[in-house]
């Protein structure tokens, strides 16, 4: 079964387009979990846009699922607030973190590593991940084959980048981009690391991707969660990606 990670980012947006403290990150974070989230994703960036750090230390307090922290490995503290991601991580020891190079002009991640040139910067950051209690992600793009790359550097998981395929998928032609996804897939567990996914998956898309490049073990979802919540509430929204989920074995 595929564990659904909610990502509470967008939450946090809202919040602080008004300032004060509503809508509660935790406070949703307690609704997902009652309608069978498996575990809580945040994505803290230096320029603090969404996720603060503050946050990140009030999940770590109340969580009792899986918690995955993500962001850019070389993203260093700054003089807004941010710690540091490898600093915030080690304050917390979340269950997992997701390394992502994002850099602080995107909106929001588009592309996986190139581990040909980062490796070896990679390296010492993933041993001290690792160290902290971490189990480690790399952010990928569907179609890669880094898996015994990725492995030899300690890391124990990849996360397929989907937007590609979600848009794919939208546009009714999905064929190549799930077959890129199913092809990194296997060259990951071929070497031994576990898969998760995610970026614009949503309730129609979802189910061909666990179909086609199964077994994964982890969908992390965000932005089209919240916006469909938005609609028909969040704990029967959970619930409803939650099934999606409980659909591959």
């Amino acid at each position: 079964m595929t564990r659904l990670s909610v990502n509470l980012n967008k939450i946090a947006v809202l919040r602080n387009s008004r300032g004060g403290a509503l809508p509660d990150v935790v406070q949703a974070a307690r609704v997902a979990i009652a309608a069978g989230a498996d575990g809580i994703t945040v994505h803290p960036r230096p320029d603090l846009r969404h996720i603060r750090p503050a946050d990140v230390y009030a999940l770590a307090a109340m969580l009792e699922v899986e918690f995955n922290i993500e962001g850019n490995p070389f993203a260093a503290a700054n003089d807004c607030g941010y710690p540091g991601l490898l600093e915030l991580v080690e304050a917390v020891r979340p269950a997992q973190v997701t390394l992502v190079p994002d850099g602080d002009a995107q909106i929001t991640s588009d592309h996986g590593f190139d581990i040909a040139r980062d490796r070896e910067r990679l390296r010492p950051l993933i041993a001290r991940l690792r160290a902290s209690g971490a189990r480690v992600s790399l952010f990928v793009d569907a179609g890669s084959t880094w898996g015994a790359d990725i492995a030899a550097l300690g890391a124990q998981r990849i996360e397929i980048y989907t937007g590609p395929y979600a848009h794919a998928h939208a546009a009714g032609a999905a064929a190549t981009a799930l077959a890129a996804c199913a092809q990194t897939a296997a060259d990951a567990r071929a070497a031994g690391l576990a898969v998760n996914a995610g970026h614009d998956l949503d309730q129609h898309n979802l189910a061909d991707l666990l179909a086609a490049a199964g077994p994964i073990a982890e969908v992390s979802i965000g932005h089209a969660l919240i916006n469909d919540a938005l609609y028909d509430g969040l704990a029967d929204t959970v619930r409803r990606y939650r099934a999606l989920c409980s659909v591959q074995k």
